[in-house]
């Protein structure tokens, strides 16, 4: 099924093509390509109202997720029993907030080791797959 990805916001340049080819990767990887899927990358004022709205937090953030199947457990691929239920959701990147925090270098550890983590998982996938994936994180900006 289809990768709907938007870039609504134009405080970070962003590479579009990478982005797609990493996160369809990451579909394939889990095995969910054959859902829909929305990625929308917005600003910090976008984010921060949407994360109002949603979360009742006044903040921005990096990363807020819409799923389409409720009452789902992490990690559980959903079971549709018609065509139009291939669909996971949608998720909204925060990609100015994230960018700011790889630049702050404020919590440079802890971005690190989350980045680290990442590697870690995607060396296992990668080893029980065949696959070559790379964080999403690396050289986008």
């Amino acid at each position: 099924m289809s990768l709907a990805l938007r870039n609504l916001q134009r405080a970070v340049p962003l590479r579009r093509a990478l982005l797609r080819q990493r996160l369809q990767a990451v579909r394939g990887a889990l095995g969910v390509r054959a859902f829909d899927l929305g990625v929308v990358c917005v600003d910090n004022r976008k984010i921060q109202q949407m994360n109002r709205i949603y979360r009742e937090q006044d903040t921005p953030t990096d990363v807020l997720s819409f799923p389409f199947h409720e009452n789902l457990k992490a990690g559980e691929i959903p079971q549709p029993d018609f065509p139009d239920d291939y669909n996971l959701g949608d998720i909204f990147l925060g990609v100015e907030f994230i960018f700011q925090q790889c630049k702050e270098d404020e919590d440079y550890y802890d971005i690190l080791t989350m980045y680290q983590k990442e590697k870690q998982v995607l060396q296992e996938l990668n080893k029980h797959m065949g696959t070559r994936l790379q964080p999403l994180s690396r050289g986008l900006f």
